[in-house]
């Protein structure tokens, strides 16, 4: 199920002016980038950090520096035994600084646990940031967080995907620009991809609003370079089901 943002003309209100001014940065940024030239990985600025300001983690990212991979936050869940496999959770905050995060492919993701994610003033490429959580018998572990003053410039799959997460997500003052389709999702519970699932929208998060609350989204800008994909509100702001 999917079902486009009712209120889409709110987050592009009052950012439209600088949202072109922001995007023209961003476009310099992505073109000024090397392959090649990376910085140390996103997973080892991790492991480094140590705990402060009442984070587990707190990363504190160097302004120009390219930082590449994804990072895995949590447990996976196994669709074959249906358990939570792997690391226990924690809670994160990315203070970015201008930094540029090469995803290349993979997620900046929150999974499984309730803790909680902080992301601020970076650039995203190529990959996602995501909140995955739960709440069944089984398990309830429901993620929290913000993502604020965030650049995504062509990220795949999503810009910013809540799964299974909502309230205590706050989504504020980003900017997303031409969020990649790379086909169907796939459902957590088997694995299988699912054409209820589509990718590609800039921003995404949970039509299950009774399990997993709202999220605060205030004031985002969001693009598509190709007109005709610009033009589809789903493109920007939509709503998934987790389960297909």
């Amino acid at each position: 199920m999917h079902l486009a943002w009712s209120r889409l003309d709110l987050p592009w209100k009052g950012m439209r002016d600088r949202g072109f001014s922001l995007l023209f940065l961003a476009l310099l940024i992505s073109t000024a980038w090397v392959p090649g030239a990376q910085g140390e990985t996103l997973r080892e600025a991790f492991e480094l950090a140590g705990p402060a300001h009442g984070y587990d983690k707190y990363l504190e990212l160097e302004t120009g520096r390219t930082y590449t991979g994804g990072l895995l936050i949590g447990p996976i869940f196994s669709p074959l035994s249906w358990t939570l496999e792997g690391e226990e959770g924690a809670d994160v905050c990315i203070v970015g600084n201008g930094a540029i995060l090469d995803l290349q492919g993979q997620q900046l993701c929150l999974s499984y646990c309730s803790n909680r994610l902080d992301v601020e003033d970076c650039v995203i490429i190529n990959g996602n940031v995501r909140y995955r959580g739960m709440n069944t018998d089984l398990y309830h572990v429901i993620p929290v967080g913000s993502v604020r003053q965030v650049t995504f410039y062509r990220p795949h799959d999503y810009g910013i995907r809540l799964q299974g997460a909502g309230d205590g997500v706050t989504i504020e003052r980003n900017i997303c620009v031409g969020a990649v389709d790379t086909g169907w999702d796939y459902l957590y519970t088997n694995g299988i991809s699912s054409d209820w699932l589509p990718t590609g929208a800039n921003i995404s998060f949970s039509v299950q609003v009774g399990y997993y609350g709202t999220p605060v989204i205030e004031e985002n800008w969001t693009f598509h370079p190709d007109p005709a994909r610009n033009a589809d509100p789903l493109a920007h702001f939509s709503l998934l089901c987790e389960y297909g």
